[in-house]
């Protein structure tokens, strides 16, 4: 018989707050929207409800409302044989992008204002871990240290439903990120522009964050469409060239 005691390894996060998921439902759906975001669903992983609820020891209806909320949200599509992460076509990724160019850098630059000494403290922890994974050419753990930095100014955000849009829709282009970081002009892009926003927030400078901001998606946007052209990538802080494909 099944136990619906499942408890996720780490609280989940919105806003200001840190917060416990009051069902077995966000539970588990906190879980698998974790997986989604570290790369370990990956594009050909089929999800089956049974399959899942047989492994986390938990009844099969909590799991199917967790992958359906998780439709609803975007990270997932269902078919027939169960729930797999969306297929983006080059349009859907330019539609994202675009959504978060109006969203983030003015809710970037309204958490600044909100940061703690403790935020702060972990902004540059964070802007560490991603130099060393840097210099030890590992791209996995540079790509989580860009997530932990973007979830960092999130919890800074007073508006939780803002950041949580904003986190759903660059949890979305999740594979979008690990498909350029290969590249070591595209990892040298991604350091500079950390290093430029890390200083910014200690600061509390809203402003150069909502600037600096804008810059850095406008720059993960012109890498990805760069590397489906196969364009040389440029150092520094010029920006790749923006390529149709």
């Amino acid at each position: 018989m099944h136990s619906d005691k499942f408890q996720p390894d780490k609280p989940y996060v919105r806003g200001p707050r840190t917060l416990r998921p009051n069902s077995l439902r966000e539970q588990i759906r906190e879980n698998l929207r974790r997986q989604i975001q570290h790369g370990e669903i990956g594009p050909d992983d089929r999800l089956v409800d049974v399959e899942i609820a047989n492994r986390l020891g938990v009844s099969r209806m909590p799991v199917r409302e967790a992958l359906l909320q998780l439709v609803n949200e975007g990270y997932l599509v269902g078919t027939t044989r169960g729930f797999v992460l969306p297929k983006l076509s080059l349009e859907d990724i330019r539609d994202i992008f675009q959504v978060r160019k109006l969203l983030e850098p003015r809710a970037a630059a309204s958490a600044a204002h909100h940061l703690s000494d403790d935020d702060a403290d972990t902004l540059r922890a964070t802007l560490e871990r991603a130099r060393r994974a840097y210099a030890a050419r590992d791209i996995d753990e540079l790509a989580l240290a860009n997530m932990q930095f973007r979830q960092t100014w999130l919890n800074a955000q007073p508006n939780w439903r803002l950041a949580d849009t904003i986190s759903r829709f660059a949890d979305q282009v999740q594979t979008v990120r690990l498909s350029t970081l290969h590249d070591r002009t595209i990892q040298d892009i991604v350091i500079d522009g950390l290093t430029r926003l890390v200083k910014a927030f200690v600061r509390r400078d809203a402003e150069a964050v909502e600037k600096l901001t804008a810059d850095f998606i406008d720059q993960g946007e012109a890498c990805f469409f760069a590397v489906r052209a196969g364009t040389p990538m440029t150092n520094g802080r010029d920006k790749p060239a923006r390529q149709a494909t």
